[in-house]
């Protein structure tokens, strides 16, 4: 979690060109799951927030593959995981749908 913009744009660059100019939020965690840092481009410049836990840690769903770390997240997933809930699973119930538009 020593990576600030330079580091985390370039770890970023390497994982998912290009992902941050199409408005991709990517979350990184430390090994302990007790810290997290989110970066984005914001069209202005790249912003990155910081979360630290004061006791337990976030529980992160498991990629599908070893080859491919990263998940991709729908926002409710990822307000959910930031504020504590364990998603490891847990499913979207039939009857909530989220409407783009």
């Amino acid at each position: 979690m020593r990576k600030s913009f330079n580091g985390l744009m370039g770890l970023s660059e390497q994982m998912h060109p290009s992902a941050l100019r199409s408005g991709a939020l990517l979350v990184f965690s430390n090994r302990r799951r007790n810290r997290l840092k989110l970066i984005y481009f914001d069209r202005t410049g790249i912003c990155i927030l910081a979360k630290r836990l004061e006791a337990g840690t976030f529980s992160w769903p498991k990629p599908s593959s070893k080859e491919m770390p990263s998940l991709s997240l729908t926002p409710e997933a990822l307000h959910l995981l930031l504020d504590g809930v364990d998603l490891r699973g847990a499913q979207m119930r039939p009857w909530y749908e989220r409407s783009d538009g």
